[in-house]
């Protein structure tokens, strides 16, 4: 299997927002071409269910194989042969590999039941979690060897929240301390980097620890956990199944404002509702609203309860430098500086934690996932033009935390808002974030280069017609972002409000 480059001691240089590699204090690697990490490449060479399948979030998905050497056979092989399983733009004909990781299409009972029973067909060594059943069932060579009830599952939103996908088992540990909340989850089962499967949480002190969706994974019972952790080996694929959340109602009058900014996006995060829009699918720079895609992929690849050797890179600057006299940080501490002061430095220290150039493939490849088809990311700070979307592709960006990693969100709007997690390491941080005079803020990232002009995506709580919607405004080349924001929501204020 792949393995991750080991650290050398290098150092990057900016100039004309490309970074180059010489040595010094961060680690680079050789640019790849855009495409999924070799980390979660699958290797199971023919997936008949997947083939059987159709569409993945309102995009055509065009499906093969590669190979014909059943599930089975990856048991006693360690070759990658990778299905070809592709989404497909109708129009640019861009594509995306089916992958290891989150998958939106195992949301889908019928699809992932397909995919399941083709694991069993071939007698495949797999962990299936149902969250809506509360079900965990371990199969050996394709028969039901053990099976457990989940007793509680990750709070929505939070970075242990399980997205449906196809996984593999990254470690195990009898028992796993986490530092944000401070306990012990015992015989730990962890896939994608943040994912546990474990049993009832403890403090050190011996008292059980809140359920699992206050500071953890999902939840087993302690003995069940036991036995599983005896059965599982690292690398073993975990099927996940998440159902999609229920339909809204809630209907808009629609109507289009009169705003000069060239680029704007108004919907309403709770139903899909388009509430006005101009020249959606154009492709700009979007200058620092990359980060939230850096927060994201952070989020997948990276243990967020661990802390990290730094040193401040030298080719870019923040606005309020918070890392020069640093040894060491938690990583979910540069999560905060990323999201709040919009920290340059925070950025390049969490793409070089997983290495530059696979961490920007990642960025890539998460958007071609998400279906964000006519977005390309450069670099994981914002501050090339070659970072470029379209409002359209933003809020599919904006949908997926809102839904999925919504304390991304969270951080956005108030790093000392309550919370599980404890162990920030910068104190009196500045939000960059808030904008003045606009009713109901409640998360989102600015960002503003030469480029970019000013942008803005930002979530606010509105009273409609005596219900409270959550609408997000996104705005791309403005050059007065804070009139433009309260522009539209007053809009949305005065068109649908009470």
């Amino acid at each position: 299997m792949f393995q991750k480059p080991k650290s050398t001691l290098q150092l990057i240089v900016h100039e004309s927002d490309q970074p180059h590699v010489s040595k010094g204090a961060l680690i680079p690697f050789k640019p790849n071409a855009i495409q999924v990490p070799p980390t979660r490449a699958l290797a199971f060479p023919a997936m008949r269910a997947i083939a059987r399948v159709g569409v993945v979030a309102m995009l055509f998905v065009a499906l093969g194989l590669a190979g014909t050497v059943g599930y089975g056979s990856f048991l006693q092989s360690t070759q990658v042969a990778s299905p070809i399983v592709t989404i497909v733009d109708p129009v640019t004909l861009s594509v995306a590999p089916f992958d290891y990781g989150p998958q939106a299409a195992l949301s889908q009972t019928s699809f992932f039941e397909e995919t399941r029973n083709a694991f069993i067909e071939d007698q495949a060594t797999f962990i299936e979690l149902e969250i809506e059943r509360k079900q965990l069932r371990y199969f050996t060579k394709g028969v039901l060897a053990y099976s457990a009830e989940i007793v509680e599952t990750p709070a929505a939103g939070s970075w242990w929240e399980v997205e449906a996908g196809l996984y593999q088992v990254d470690e195990k540990k009898d028992e796993f301390f986490s530092n944000l909340a401070q306990a012990v989850m015992p015989w730990t089962i962890t896939f994608q980097e943040n994912f546990m499967i474990h049993g009832v949480p403890q403090y050190p002190d011996g008292t059980s620890a809140p359920a699992a969706s206050a500071v953890g994974g999902v939840q087993i019972a302690t003995d069940d956990a036991e036995r599983l952790y005896q059965l599982v080996t690292e690398n073993t694929p975990v099927l996940v199944h998440t159902g999609k959340q229920a339909s809204d109602s809630f209907v808009y009058r629609p109507s289009v404002p009169d705003i000069s900014t060239p680029h704007y996006f108004i919907a309403d995060l709770d139903n899909n509702a388009l509430l006005a829009a101009n020249d959606i699918s154009a492709p700009v720079p979007i200058a620092s609203l990359t980060k939230l895609m850096t927060a994201v992929v952070a989020a997948e690849e990276l243990p967020l309860d661990q802390r990290v050797f730094v040193t401040a890179p030298s080719f870019v600057t923040s606005l309020i430098p918070r890392l020069s006299e640093r040894s060491s940080v938690s990583m979910y501490s540069l999560l905060q500086l990323l999201l709040v002061e919009s920290s340059n430095e925070a950025a390049e220290v969490i793409a070089s934690e997983y290495g530059r150039e696979e961490f920007i493939t990642a960025m890539n490849a998460k958007a071609r996932q998400l279906g964000m088809l006519n977005t390309t990311f450069a670099d994981p700070s914002g501050l090339s033009a070659g970072n470029v979307s379209t409002v359209g592709d933003l809020y599919r960006l904006a949908q997926h935390i809102d839904q999925n990693r919504s304390f991304i969100f969270d951080i956005t709007r108030d790093v000392n808002l309550p919370s599980a997690y404890v162990g920030g390491d910068f104190a009196g941080l500045v939000n960059f974030n808030e904008v003045e005079d606009v009713t109901g803020f409640v998360g989102g990232k600015v960002g503003e280069t030469t480029a970019a002009g000013q942008t803005s995506l930002s979530l606010h709580e509105l009273k409609i017609d005596g219900t409270t919607r959550t609408v997000v405004v996104i705005i791309l080349g403005s050059t007065g972002r804070t009139a433009d924001v309260q522009a539209l929501v007053s809009f949305v204020e005065n068109r649908f409000g009470e």
